[in-house]
């Protein structure tokens, strides 16, 4: 493009500055060829006029357009040049406070003297692992693609950090080794991260000083190389330093300082430790007073002291050895004020030997006192005959000192530098390094002297290597793209130095110079003229003679020859150093020995795997006056192995910048800047770029940008590269322009700019036209709102006049109407007063007229009345006459028969047979009464010892406080006010006692009320008795119809089936025999049995309203009274196990819990004292009951039925005894042998045939028990039969009766007897008296049930009120303490806080262990319940066995005892010892999750508790715990070998949680158990408290939790940062600005693996399904989203916060989108009440903040008042990075950034800036029992689990 097109009007260009050095103006007027000026607009608006050289032709710079400004890379510019690059530093550094900026591969840095919050933790963890380029410049993207490439490429890296004093080298090189040291730690102990980054301290202080530029200087150079082994982690380190200021030691110039080190030791020279060095303040010593001011702001020297000592001890350095390096440190200072005294007019010299400083000196170096005052003024010449001593003159003696102490603070250093590197070393073979050189910049002063000269000529040589290797990057980037190869010329600086380092050349001549015994300084100079005159980088100045003129690449320098000679010769004498060698402090004496293996650097190989460790220092040997090897020669060769070592790596580059020199944060000096720029080579990279093709696009970052130039012909070819070839050929017309590459395009300067300005113009056009089109809907809008606003006018003016016309007319009508009915109204009234007067006559008239009538109708009736009356009275009378006559005639009748019945009634009574019929039954009711009479005097008794008890009590409390007031009174005579209260007290008391015994009076009057009650419902049950003989009449018929042929076959089928349920048994019976393999066990199952059968062999008198047929049954089912009976044998047991348990509860907490448990026996004592006045009156009518059913035969019969039992007991109970005594000794011994197996056998024989005895027994007791109530019966029948006539007969008189039968109805005929006496029409036999009785006890012992049901139910209903009112009793407590804790100070509140809590935890404690011992007891009842099952279901097994077929009909009672089929798998595994590791490894180990996915979720965990809750169901501790640590190290097993593997992980999580789940929902707890069922609570465990294992398994849950969300993080941690801010989720809203950072085939090798934000919600929607289908709790599966939407916002943010290029306002649209996406993926998943949306707060604000308005202090406070969640750093560098994608959006002004941080300033937020991604949420795992049965889940065969059996 020509000049005319691009020096148009409105172009921006720079022009030079005096003041600025670079100038912004504006073209007011095309140029065109020939015109001798410009016309610019400056920014001020002044006018200026441009004058242009013709014959160069040379045009101002043109200006980049706004968008490019504050790009990240330099490069990325379209016109680069000094003034673009300039501005571009100061707008990142100004505006937005950007202190970075790369410049192709080098990372500009610039001091902001400010610590800025952008090198915590989290920013290294931001930077680790991205690419440079795609996030902010910065220190740690340099040091992480130096560390990738390392690990990629396996060569050897180095980061050279290069700049003038004070523009923060070491800082940036501390950084870069922090960085190496986080990402790269140690796998080891040895800590060697922490180490290298202590070294960092000491070289400062030893090797840093303030100087006029910088407050921490260094003033040496040095390289470290930080080793890695082939994992990549940090092994060692090694560090090589270069030309110490050995002169700052004595000599400092104004405003600067010595070495920190000795202000350091000063300012600490009060510690006891250092009280014998004899220093004193700073101000007070020579070497450390030359510069004035010794202290800096901000700086604490005896703080940094102690740092640096921590440094010392960190890597190894003693304490002696530290204490002789602080004694040479403090020598030094003594030796600069030594007093030397001049004579001879200054020819010679003494110390005074009473100096107190040389006596500090040498006591402190360990050396002769004399010696060293001699020889510090004297010196030895030898020759080849004779050795002289020579005076020093004055300033010679003045030189030795200086020059030794500069050499014993080198030799220090050097010793301090080898014994760093030695801490650093390791034996681990280092596979890789990564160097870090922190060396001086180009240095030019207004007076350079030797250390100028050699800091200079080392930064050519780094010239030189930098040029080389980015010309080479440029090479290798164009040969990668296939783009024609054109020379670049760039500046080659090798003649610079061959003139410093070649052969004659500067340091030859210096060396040669020092070798002559004369030479001096101007010498060597008139050498330099001579010699190098002609010489294109050399010049002689025109005034002096004796200095010389270098052209460096950066800038021309003059150097002064004074004193190089003497610093190149660096001249100590040989008698002083013999004298130090001789110290008595081995450590002083070492730092002098001679290197006698020390190798020359030349003879180094290139290929050694491992540099040497060594200074690189003058190295000083035993020569006359001199060291052989000069400075300059051994900073030459350092400097050659230098480049060789960074030639042999990859290098990366940092050039530090200083803004200013006056060390004010963030102010900007162009002048300083652009000198800078020069001199560190930044400006020759811009230039080599420039050169070629600096801007560089991709083919779709092109098409997307620059698509509006684009036209249908462009677009009809789909192919993109060939899209933007044509684009580029219609747009460029010069082909040299651009270049097409295979993955980007190339274009020269500035033609990037060109296309911005096509595109501004084509949007300008199409903004025009948007703006015409919309400036005319809103004028046509704007008509039609006019002229919709006239017709509305019009319309309402219309409609006024209308309804004005309206009224008008109505008001018309309405006075018409007015008068029209007025009128009507005055004739209407006329014409009522006419009628109302016609009606008046009427009415009176006709009333007249009716009353007549009326006055005859009455007379009428009343005669009528009359005559009723009187014939009613006659026929009465007539009535009463016959009556009378009727009554007498039946008396006589009635009185004649009387008394004929009198006369049979005395006879009949004077006979015997009556008067026994009459005493029937009266002794019975005798005894009964008596024995009622009993019971009423016990009961009396007890309320009366309860009654003497509370009298006792009363009286004694009574008695007490007379005492009380006894001692009061005597204490206290004259207190009668008290006396008085003290006996109304006591008055009070004595009517409480009267009011209790009235209270009791009421009580037994209301008790003899209800007794009467009582009576009143024995008449009521009496008939119910009518009611149920018509059932039983009923009955009978139903029983009379039934056939035997019906009843055989019904037989035949329920033998079938109880065949086929015996069959079922016995399999399942088979399950519960394994559990005998354990000897152990089936000592506990033997006691057990023994107790059960003593138990169940006696008899009891079964209550009166159960069935007799009950009583007799041969296998009765458990009841109650039966499970009570076994307490004793429990409680035997339990004793013996107490005996053996250890005690774990203090004295105290057994205290405490006694008080408590006496405290609930008295409430429950004085409950069941209430209780008992309510079973009284149930017992009554219970009494009753029993006085009408029982009879006196009945309690015969039981008492001899028990008497005959009884003594058969106590034999068994003999029995029993001795071989419960037997298998005891047996089982006390260790030997299990087949003994215990055969003393078994032998008792389940003894068992059986005793109970085969007590049946027989049983048998013969009741068939003699029947025939003598037969008889009494045949007795009583034929006494009875006697009324009835001799001709009647009973159809069933034939029968036989069987015994029991004969029994039942011979008590059914006494109680008919006893009753009626009209029962001699029933059947001889009593069939239906006994099933009268039958019925009646079955109806009264389903009563007596329903009742204990109901009074079961309210209890437990009283139970929960009594709970509820505690718990909100409780929860009131905690309120009020709540409230009152709010009030309190924040200690007190923590303190109160802990005592509640230990206050809290010790009760739930004691409660927790008294619920656990009556749930053991309970535990063991049901245990032994479940035994008892168990040996009838053996018992019955073994009776069907020896039975024979024809008699199993007699076994029909105890197959009923055994049909439970519930009980078949009782939720047990049992497995052997040995199939342990099987278990594990087929269950854990080597199960797959696919292997389980169709079964029940978390199928291992409930396998797992099954087998548990076997071993604990045998009493197994070992066991127990056996399995439990074998499935927790089996569970950790298998997540170390799936370390990566979600799936298992999950899985594993889920078993794991599930487990810990089982062991507390059946862990016997209450507080576990509110949820379980019936069922589920028989599934508890009995024996072990497993607490401790359940905290193991808590912690191993909470490892598994932060495995899968390590596991999870890693999968989605690449996913993020694509998904989120890069993803374009809404097409074509952003569009691609121009390119940031270029990258180089080093980076640009990696594939940029780019991911949608669909693929992240699918990875997503994996998650959730694999925990949901493996039964993760869903209050864990919240907790994982919560962490992992935190980790996603964190990082989104993170990355947002370290990115400009995303800081934008269409990237906000699109976060802001894709936030949505999130959050709606949530409320599908129900995880909106997880918090995982409200981790994505700060996020949203952050996409909020970059849509809103920037403009105005209301947008300022709307942005204040929005991100709440964002820190103030936060609002500001989204605010600073914000960048407009296109010229129409506007920046960010300064102004209103400075706004909103005036806002912010009342905030307390943290300093940080970035969200630490690896935070992690407490993990809470919520109790979530399950529903599922232990007796439900099947095992699949899959498992291959065949050796666990069910029991």
């Amino acid at each position: 493009m020509s000049a005319t097109q691009l020096y148009t009007k409105h172009t921006r260009v720079w022009i030079p500055d005096p003041d600025e050095v670079w100038r912004s103006a504006e073209i007011i007027k095309d140029y065109k060829e020939g015109d001798k000026s410009l016309q610019l607009k400056l920014e001020d608006e002044t006018l200026y006029e441009y004058p242009i050289d013709l014959q160069g032709n040379e045009l101002p710079f043109l200006r980049n357009p706004d968008i490019l400004e504050g790009q990240n890379d330099l490069t990325a510019l379209s016109y680069l040049h000094e003034p673009a690059v300039l501005h571009n530093l100061k707008v990142r550094f100004l505006e937005s406070n950007h202190i970075y900026t790369y410049c192709g591969i080098v990372l500009v840095a610039i001091n902001p003297y400010e610590q800025l919050p952008i090198y915590e933790q989290d920013v290294i963890y931001a930077y680790s692992g991205q690419n440079m380029g795609d996030m902010d410049p910065h220190i740690f993207a340099v040091a992480e693609e130096a560390y990738k490439q390392m690990a990629r490429d396996e060569k050897n890296q180095s980061i050279i950090v290069s700049g003038e004093s004070g523009a923060g080298k070491t800082v940036s090189a501390k950084y870069a080794m922090r960085f190496f040291a986080t990402v790269g730690g140690s796998t080891s102990e040895t800590n060697i991260e922490a180490k290298v980054l202590a070294s960092s301290p000491i070289m400062e202080a030893i090797g840093n000083a303030k100087t006029t530029r910088n407050d921490n200087s260094s003033r040496f150079g040095k390289y470290i190389q930080i080793g890695f082994d082939k994992k990549y982690h940090i092994i060692g380190a090694n560090m090589r330093t270069y030309l110490l200021e050995k002169s700052r030691v004595v000599f400092q110039a104004e405003d600067e300082r010595n070495y920190h080190i000795f202000y350091q030791l000063c300012a600490s020279s009060s510690l006891p430790e250092f009280k014998d060095l004899g220093l004193t303040c700073a101000e007070d010593f020579f070497y450390t007073s030359q510069g004035g001011e010794t202290s800096i702001n901000g700086m604490d020297d005896a703080d940094d002291f102690e740092k640096t000592r921590h440094a010392f001890t960190l890597l190894g350095v003693k304490e002696s050895h530290q204490m002789t390096i602080f004694r040479i440190i403090a020598a030094i200072l003594h030796l600069g004020n030594l007093d030397i005294q001049g004579e001879r007019d200054r020819e010679a010299c003494s110390v005074s030997s009473e100096d107190e400083h040389l006596s500090n000196f040498c006591s402190l170096l360990g050396v002769e006192h004399s010696q060293m005052q001699h020889w510090l003024c004297h010196r030895k010449l030898v020759t080849t005959a004779e050795t002289y001593v020579k005076s020093m003159s004055l300033h010679q003696v003045v030189n030795a000192r200086n020059a030794l102490a500069k050499h014993i603070y080198a030799q220090l250093f050097k010793w301090i530098v080898q014994h760093i590197n030695k801490a650093l070393h390791t034996t681990v073979k280092q596979h890789s390094f990564i160097g870090v050189l922190d060396i001086y910049g180009f240095e030019t002063f207004e007076v350079n002297s030797f250390e100028q000269f050699c800091i200079n000529y080392a930064n050519e040589k780094l010239q030189q290597q930098f040029n080389s290797h980015v010309f080479k990057l440029e090479q290798e980037e164009y040969m990668k793209e296939g783009i024609p190869w054109t020379l670049i010329d760039f500046y080659d600086n090798q003649p610079c130095i061959d003139l410093i380092e070649a052969k004659l050349g500067i340091l030859d001549l210096l060396d040669e110079e020092c070798k002559v015994p004369q030479g001096t300084d101007q010498n060597w100079a008139q050498k330099l003229y001579d010699r190098h005159a002609a010489s294109q980088h050399f010049q002689k100045p025109r005034i002096s003679n004796t200095s010389f003129i270098v052209l460096h690449f950066a800038d021309k320098v003059e150097y002064q020859s004074e004193g190089f000679l003497e610093k190149n010769r660096d001249t100590v004498y040989e008698e002083q150093i013999n004298i130090l060698k001789a110290s008595k402090y081995q450590m002083v004496a070492d730092l002098f020995q001679e290197e006698k293996d020390a190798v020359p650097a030349t003879a180094m190989k290139k290929g050694a795997p491992r540099i040497s460790v060594r200074s690189a220092r003058a190295v000083f040997k035993a020569a006359n006056k001199e060291h052989r090897k000069t400075v300059g020669h051994q900073f030459r060769n350092s400097l050659h192995l230098l480049m060789e070592t960074l030639n042999a790596t990859t290098p990366h580059y940092v050039r530090c910048i200083k803004p200013n020199d006056e060390k004010l944060p963030f102010k900007f000096d162009p002048e300083r800047a652009v000198q800078q720029l020069r001199a560190c080579g930044v400006l020759e990279t811009i230039r080599i770029s420039a050169a070629g093709f600096p801007s560089r696009w991709s083919y779709p970052d092109f098409l997307n940008r620059y698509r509006v130039l684009m036209n249908k012909r462009h677009l009809s070819n789909k192919d993109k590269e060939q899209i933007c070839q044509s684009l580029l050929k219609d747009l460029i017309e010069d082909p040299d322009k651009f270049q097409f590459g295979r993955t980007k395009i190339f274009f020269r300067a500035g033609q990037v700019a060109y296309l911005e300005k096509l595109r501004a113009d084509k949007f300008r056009v199409a903004t025009i036209m948007i703006q015409k089109t919309v400036r005319g809907w809103l004028q046509r809008a704007k008509y039609q709102r006019l002229r919709q606003a006239t017709l509305t006018l019009q319309r309402y003016v219309r409609g006024h006049l209308a309804r004005r016309l309206f009224e008008h007319l109505r008001r018309t009508r309405a006075a018409i109407i007015l008068q029209k009915q007025y009128r009507m109204l005055r004739m209407r009234r006329a014409f009522l007063r006419v009628r109302n007067a016609t009606l008046t006559i009427q009415a009176f008239t006709r009333g007249m007229f009716v009353r007549r009538i009326y006055y005859q109708m009455l007379a009428e009736h009343k005669a009528t009345v009359l005559q009723r009356y009187a014939r009613g009275w006659l026929a009465r009378l007539r009535f009463r006459r016959a009556r009378a006559a009727a009554v007498v005639l039946q008396c006589h009748w009635r009185r004649l028969r009387a008394r004929r019945q009198l006369q049979a009634l005395r006879i009949e009574a004077r006979s015997v047979q009556h008067l026994k019929k009459l005493n029937v039954g009266m002794e019975n009711k005798v005894v009964q009464l008596q024995r009622k009479v009993d019971e009423q005097n016990k009961e009396n008794k007890l309320l009366n010892e309860q009654l003497s008890m509370l009298t006792s009590a009363h009286s004694s409390e009574v008695e007490k406080l007379k005492k009380e007031l006894q001692q009061y009174q005597q204490s206290q005579r004259g207190d009668g006010n008290q006396l008085l209260s003290l006996q109304e007290e006591m008055e009070r008391l004595r009517l409480e006692l009267e009011r209790a015994h009235r209270q009791r009076e009421a009580m037994e009057d209301s008790h003899g009320k209800e007794r009467d009650l009582l009576r009143k419902r024995i008449s009521d049950l009496e008939e119910e008795n009518a009611l149920l003989k018509q059932e039983k009449e009923e009955l009978n018929s139903r029983i009379l119809c039934q056939s035997e042929d019906e009843f055989a076959q019904n037989t035949v089928e329920e033998n079938i089936q109880m065949k086929k349920e015996l069959e079922e048994e016995r399999s399942r019976y088979q399950n519960l025999v394994k559990e005998y393999a354990s000897l152990e066990q089936k000592y506990d199952n033997l006691k057990d049995e023994i107790t059960i059968f003593k138990q169940t062999s006696g008899h009891r008198r079964n209550p009166s309203n159960q069935s007799s047929l009950e009583s007799d049954s041969n296998n009765p089912s458990i009841c109650t009274s039966e499970i009570g009976d076994t307490e004793d044998v429990i409680q035997q047991v339990e004793e013996i196990g107490m005996e053996k348990a250890a005690m774990d509860m203090t004295l105290f907490l057994k205290l405490q819990k006694r008080v408590r448990e006496l405290e609930l026996e008295r409430k429950k004592l004085q409950a069941q004292l209430e209780k008992k006045e309510q079973e009284i009156k149930q017992s009554q009518v219970i009494e009753t009951k029993t006085e009408v059913t029982s009879e006196y035969e009945d309690f015969a019969y039981n008492s001899l039925k028990r008497q005959e039992l009884e003594s058969e007991n106590k034999k068994l109970k003999n029995e029993l005894n001795e071989l419960r005594k037997a298998i005891a000794d047996h089982a006390v011994q260790n030997n299990y042998s087949n003994d215990v197996q055969d003393s078994y056998n032998l008792l389940l024989n003894q068992l059986k045939s005793a109970n085969e005895e007590l049946e027989v027994r049983k048998e013969e007791v009741l068939t003699l028990r029947s025939q003598i109530m037969k008889a009494a019966q045949q007795k009583d029948t034929k006494k009875n039969m006697e009324s009835i006539s001799p001709s009647a007969s009973w159809p069933n008189s034939d029968r036989h009766v069987d015994q029991a039968d004969a029994i039942e109805a011979y008590q059914g005929m006494c109680e008919t007897n006893r009753k009626t006496e009209d029962w001699g029409y029933l059947n001889e036999d009593g069939e239906l008296g006994l099933a009268y009785q039958g019925l009646k006890q079955v109806a009264r012992l389903l009563e007596a049930q329903l009742q204990d049901q109901r009074r079961e139910h309210e209890e437990e209903m009283e139970a929960m009120r009594n709970q509820i009112d505690l718990m909100q009793e409780e929860l009131e407590n905690q309120q009020q303490a709540f409230l009152q804790t709010l009030q309190l100070s924040p200690e007190v509140q923590v303190e109160l806080g802990l005592q509640q809590e230990i206050t809290r935890l010790t009760n739930e404690n004691l409660d927790l262990k008294e619920l656990l011992e009556k749930l053991e007891k309970n535990e063991k009842k049901l245990k032994k319940q479940l035994k008892i099952y168990m040996k009838k279901v053996q018992d019955f097994e073994a009776s069907e066995t020896t039975v024979p077929v024809e008699r199993r009909p007699h076994g029909r009672n105890m197959q009923v005892a055994v049909q439970r089929k519930e009980k078949d798998f009782q939720g047990m595994l049992e497995y052997y010892k040995e199939d342990e590791p099987l278990l594990i490894r087929n269950l854990i180990t080597d199960l797959k999750p696919q292997a389980v996915s169709a079964t029940v979720p978390c199928l291992p965990a409930y396998i797992l508790y099954m087998c548990i809750r076997h071993a604990d169901y045998i009493n197994d501790d070992q066991k127990v715990h056996s399995l439990l640590t074998s499935t927790i190290n089996g569970v950790k097993k298998v997540l170390k070998k799936h370390q990566d593997d979600f799936e298992m992980t999950s899985f594993w999580l889920a078993n794991t949680c599930r487990l810990l789940h089982c062991l507390k929902q059946y862990s016997g707890e209450e507080v576990f158990m509110t949820q379980n069922t019936a069922k589920q609570n028989e599934h508890c465990l009995k024996n072990f408290d497993l607490t401790e294992y359940r905290q193991v398994l808590g912690q191993l849950s909470i490892q598994i939790y932060q495995q899968l969300i390590n596991i999870s993080e890693g999968i989605l941690q690449p996913m993020i940062v694509s998904a989120v801010l890069e993803n374009e989720s809404i097409q074509g809203l952003s569009s691609v600005k121009p390119m940031g950072h270029r990258k180089y085939s080093s980076n640009a090798a990696e594939g940029d693996s780019s991911y949608s934000l669909d693929e992240m919600i699918r990875q997503l929607n994996t998650f959730h399904s694999i925990m949901c289908d493996q039964g993760l709790d869903p209050e864990i599966i919240q907790q994982v989203f919560k962490q992992l939407f935190y980790m996603i916002n964190a990082i989104a943010l993170n990355n947002l916060l370290l990115r400009k290029d995303v800081c934008s306002w269409s990237t906000g649209m699109q976060l802001r989108f894709n936030i949505s996406q999130l959050e709606e993926w949530l409320r599908g998943k129900n995880l909106q009440q997880s918090g995982a949306a409200q981790t994505l707060e700060p996020l949203i604000q952050a996409a909020q903040l970059l849509q809103l308005k920037k403009k105005t202090s209301e947008d300022a406070e709307a942005i204040c008042s929005l991100c709440t969640s964002l820190t103030t750093q936060q609002i500001v560098k989204i605010l600073n990075l914000y960048t407009p994608v296109n010229e129409f959006e506007e920046r960010v002004t300064v102004a209103f950034i400075r706004n909103i941080q005036k806002q912010l300033q009342e905030r307390n937020d943290p300093p940080q800036l970035l969200l630490d991604f690896k935070h992690m949420f407490p993990v809470l795992f919520p109790f979530n029992p399950s529903a599922i049965t232990m007796d439900s889940i099947h095992l699949p065969a899959s498992l291959n689990l065949d050796f666990l059996n069910k029991v």
